[in-house]
């Protein structure tokens, strides 16, 4: 008793630094003894760099103010710079004789066990930028997905346009997939020439020329392709003739008989002059009986013989290129939609006759948005989405709002059936939307909240990994790919 009194006294005159110090040695013997912890000798170098002595300066004070808020004190390695240096670089070197012991749990916070990473050694995967978290390359390969159909969002000036011109050179140069672009800005035409491909400028004054009624052999997984042809030609009739309940029956009946009619001549001999015109429905149309059918040649009148017979001409353009941009910027309002569902068609076309050569085809589609806002343009991009992963296709659609894409229970399945998202800097109300939709944590939003140029989340599959893909911006390829309107200026200038 006597001398635990005198180790209190002796205790209560110690000074309270020491006495602290007492108490957490004790605790780390308990650490050491019943939490199944080690003791690790850690030494810690924070390597400060600038391009100057002052912004080194900068730097170094900026540190030890992140350091000091933390309550943390780092100390400069006067005399040992370069000591410090060799010990920073991973040459398993450690010349610097510092040491802190710390605990298991102490010592596994410097270490990032717990990064998920992305990085596929195939021979087609894709380069998407740099892991945020680890600065590790993410390299994936798009087809090994269930479901490879993808969506790029971002709001204006986030880089959509810029990033699916880079997956486009990559997959141009790693694969062997063909490439088609529906381009309704003119935007991919600088790089696909520089690629050697072929950019098809679609407008009333353009001499090039795409036949909507085009098909071939493999346009359908059923024996019969004109049935699949019939459908899209009632879908071209539905967008010409308009109106809120669109095509009667009466009406689908004598398009869907005299499609039969005009495409007998070409299965019989299938030779190009033989492919049937938007003319030779019109003048099909004509020779029925029904009122109803000089209704829609009426309607069909004015893409016929009229000023915006652009679609009655047989295709004189290299559809075949293995990088094909349809530019429909020149088209008009009234063109636009119907353009954007011919297009759609052509894609089709191409996928199927890929198919039965083994082929992948990658399809890109910008401004998404306006492809949705028809019923029939919208329909024919669900069906896109639902069926192009059997035939080897893989679709890629660019838009700026997230809600576009679940106007309906119809085209929110393009969303849903998305195992690819490259998520850029998102709106507010979007943000919320890709939070409920992908199990987005508020953490891993803050990657999309008011990011940089090539700065985001990338969903692939079940994963969700921030990423930064800054492009050097002295390079050629940057001038090619750029659309920002002073650096697209300033390119041409040098030109």
């Amino acid at each position: 008793e006597k001398s635990e009194i005198i180790s209190k006294v002796y205790l209560s005159l110690l000074p309270s630094d020491l006495a602290t110090y007492g108490r957490d040695a004790k605790a780390l013997l308990k650490e050491l003894q019943s939490q199944n912890e080690r003791m690790f000798l850690v030494t810690f170098l924070v390597l400060n760099t600038g391009k100057t002595e002052q912004e080194l300066e900068t730097n170094v004070f900026q540190a030890v103010s992140i350091a000091q808020k933390h309550n943390c004190e780092l100390c400069r390695l006067d005399f040992q710079q370069e000591q410090g240096l060799m010990s920073s670089l991973p040459l398993a070197d450690c010349q610097i004789e510092i040491q802190r012991g710390l605990t298991t749990s102490s010592t596994a916070i410097f270490v990032p066990f717990t990064t998920q990473e992305l990085f596929d050694n195939g021979k087609e995967s894709l380069y998407y930028g740099l892991n945020a978290l680890s600065n590790n390359l993410i390299m994936v390969d798009r087809k090994k997905l269930k479901n490879p159909n993808g969506l790029i969002l971002g709001t204006p000036g986030s880089g959509k346009s810029f990033s699916a011109k880079r997956e486009i050179c990559n997959a141009f140069l790693v694969t062997d997939d063909d490439i088609i672009i529906c381009d309704p800005e003119c935007e991919y035409a600088p790089l696909v020439e520089r690629l050697h491909g072929q950019v098809i400028h679609i407008s009333p004054a353009s001499t090039q020329y795409i036949n909507p009624m085009d098909i071939n052999s493999n346009y359908s997984e059923e024996d019969n392709p004109l049935a699949l042809k019939a459908d899209f030609v009632l879908s071209l009739c539905e967008l010409v003739v308009g109106g809120k309940e669109g095509l009667q029956p009466v009406e689908k009946t004598v398009i869907d008989r005299c499609v039969h009619v005009i495409y007998r001549k070409y299965f019989e001999n299938p030779t190009p002059e033989n492919m049937p015109l938007l003319e030779d429905l019109y003048n099909a149309l004509l020779t029925q009986d029904e009122p109803e059918a000089r209704h829609v040649a009426a309607a069909l009148e004015i893409y016929v013989k009229g000023s915006l017979n652009i679609f009655n001409h047989h295709t004189n353009v290299d559809i075949n290129n293995r990088i094909v941009c349809f530019d429909i910027k020149q088209l008009g309002k009234q063109l636009k939609k119907l353009g954007m569902l011919i297009v759609q068609d052509a894609v089709w076309g191409r996928v199927t006759a890929n198919r039965s050569a083994g082929k992948s085809t990658r399809y890109y589609a910008d401004e998404f948005h306006l492809l949705l806002k028809e019923e029939q343009t919208a329909a024919y991009s669900v069906e896109i989405w639902k069926r192009f992963r059997k035939w080897g296709g893989i679709p890629t659609a660019l838009t700026q709002n997230v809600k576009d894409l679940l106007a309906s229970p119809e085209v929110s399945n393009i969303f849903e059936n998305s195992d690819f998202v490259y998520m850029l800097n998102q709106a507010n109300g979007d943000r919320q939307i890709l939070a409920k939709q992908l199990n987005i944590s508020p953490h891993q939003l803050s990657y999309v909240t008011h990011s940089g140029e090539g700065e985001g989340l990338l969903f692939f599959g079940n994963v969700i990994l921030p990423f930064v893909d800054h492009f050097p911006k002295d390079l050629e390829l940057y001038r090619i790919l750029t659309t920002r309107l002073s650096e697209v200026a300033e390119a041409q200038k040098h030109e």
